[in-house]
């Protein structure tokens, strides 16, 4: 790992564990996808909650260990070269950076959204108003985040905490009012005058029966965004302590505390007037819901949670984006320029405001699309995301088992920890992605279509697919990069050693494999 200029240390245990779950942003992943797993998954959204967490953990150890390897902040990019080689890697990490990139702004618009909702329900509808109010979000959190790592990480212990106390409360009390019976009469997406019920939650909730593959992978796909961004405590390892440990054993541990949040939220939202309620109120789930559990006081506070988890996330999820480019730069996969840092912030300077400057790019031309079209392009953007997700952490997962493969066999332990698990969770995450790529390509799948195509389909796949031939111009602007090889194998530290960290990435080239 290179010294890139970076606060070491700056960082405890806690504090990187409240940027991993505060990057996933539980009260903004709620409201924006948990009507699209319960449009497919119906009372089943907590089995999907469930399904989705176990490739999450999988890939969480593929991150510990790799970690322990090599904790630079290009996290995927540099293991991506380590195991594979310099494309690999080059595609996953911009897999990261494009996974980034579609959800601002869907994170934006949620924050200018709610933050109006709390003065006016009509006003939260004006499109302008709350997209100027989404780029000031944008330019505000990428100040925070080029201000300081200390400032964002103390600034998310206050989000992060009034977020998950207000959520807990709203599922407690909206399993509570399940169980002694809610009826509530309301307009459908369609107009039309329904009535809805409440449903006593059950375990069986949390079981697969009934459901069909293309139910599970449609409501995995969501899912799969809503627990993304734990990873960014990863991306924070050469600012925090211990840097080849601490980060890895906050990735493990966000997972479990995200899991424990969506189980318990999911059980109250679609048990208060079940999942058609929840599916026809996916726009705004979450408030939809919360008007009919809480006083109106409380769903003032329900707002808050969500506008506090949009804002934290907006500005976690420029934390690993920024951090990618600073190492793709630091390792001459990119410009230079990249790289710079903020000798007074000890920040990355120029990509933090150049990944600002593309999201408000991105955010008006989605805005543009979706209010000028029938195409809802701003909505298909957090399916869309899902797709790059479970590329770059599905790499990620097959990274790990490659990387150590010597391992593998020595013991039980390695062939389960650093072998099963990693595998499993890559190829779960993959496979999610084909599935995508073909039941996305038609209308049928939703959100209307783009150029005669699935609309997620384009998002999901056009962006990634940008990335191979930057990666080819890449490769012959600087050829340095493209001249590393993978790791040899008898050079691979033992993840259990006392000293397990990786010679600097570019030891091994093409003209000198030391061994191979």
């Amino acid at each position: 790992m290179a010294d890139k200029g970076l606060k070491g240390g700056s960082l405890g245990l806690v504090a990187v564990i409240v940027i991993g779950v505060a990057s996933t942003a539980p009260g903004y992943s709620l409201a924006a996808g948990i009507g699209g797993i319960a449009d497919a998954a119906g009372v089943k959204a907590p089995f999907i909650m469930l399904f989705a967490f176990v490739p999450m953990g999988c890939i969480a150890a593929a991150f510990y260990y790799l970690n322990k390897a090599d904790p630079d902040c290009g996290t995927n990019f540099t293991w991506g070269v380590r195991a594979f080689g310099p494309r690999a890697g080059w595609i996953s990490g911009w897999g990261c950076i494009v996974a980034d990139l579609v959800i601002m702004p869907n994170l934006a618009g949620i924050s200018g959204q709610y933050l109006v909702l709390l003065f006016s329900e009509k006003l939260a509808q004006n499109i302008y108003l709350t997209t100027t109010i989404g780029i000031l979000f944008i330019v505000a959190m990428c100040w925070i985040c080029w201000k300081g790592i200390e400032l964002s990480a103390k600034s998310q212990v206050i989000l992060l905490g009034t977020e998950v106390v207000i959520l807990s409360v709203f599922a407690v009390v909206a399993i509570v009012k399940a169980f002694h019976g809610t009826t509530r009469t309301a307009l459908n997406g369609d107009g039309v005058a329904t009535v809805y019920h409440s449903i006593r939650p059950s375990l069986s909730w949390m079981s697969p029966s009934g459901l069909s593959t293309q139910a599970i992978t449609a409501g995995l796909v969501v899912a799969i965004f809503a627990y993304w961004g734990w990873d960014t405590c990863v991306s924070v390892n050469e600012e925090a302590e211990d840097s080849s440990r601490t980060p890895g054993i906050a990735a493990v541990l966000s997972t479990f505390i995200l899991l424990a949040i969506y189980l318990l939220t999911s059980y109250g939202v679609v048990s208060l007037l079940g999942p058609t309620f929840v599916s026809d109120n996916s726009g705004d789930a979450i408030y939809a819901a919360g008007k009919v559990a809480l006083p109106a006081i409380f769903v003032k506070l329900l707002v808050i949670a969500v506008l506090t988890s949009a804002a934290a996330s907006c500005q976690t999820t420029i934390l690993p984006a920024t951090r990618t480019m600073l190492s793709m730069g630091a390792h001459g996969a990119g410009p230079q320029k990249l790289a710079q840092i903020n000798h007074k912030q000890l920040t990355p300077d120029f990509s933090t405001w150049l990944f600002g400057g593309i999201s408000i790019g991105w955010y008006l031309l989605l805005v543009l699309v979706s209010h000028n079209s029938s195409t809802d392009a701003y909505s298909a953007s957090i399916a869309a995301v899902g797709m790059a997700i479970a590329v770059y952490y599905g790499v990620s997962g097959l990274s790990c088992v490659w990387y150590y493969r010597r391992y593998l066999l020595v013991s039980a332990k390695n062939f389960f920890l650093i072998g099963f698990l990693p595998l499993f969770g890559g190829v779960v995450l993959i496979f999610v992605f084909c599935k995508t790529v073909w039941d996305a390509r038609n209308e049928a799948y939703g959100y209307g279509l783009l150029f005669g195509v699935g609309t997620v389909l384009v998002i999901g796949t056009l962006l990634l697919a940008v990335g191979v031939p930057l990666m080819i111009w890449c490769s012959f602007k600087y050829p340095t990069f493209f001249s590393y090889s993978p790791d040899p194998i008898h050079t691979v530290p033992d993840p259990y050693s006392e000293s397990t960290l990786a010679a600097p990435l570019g030891t091994y080239t093409k003209e000198n494999r030391h061994g191979w």
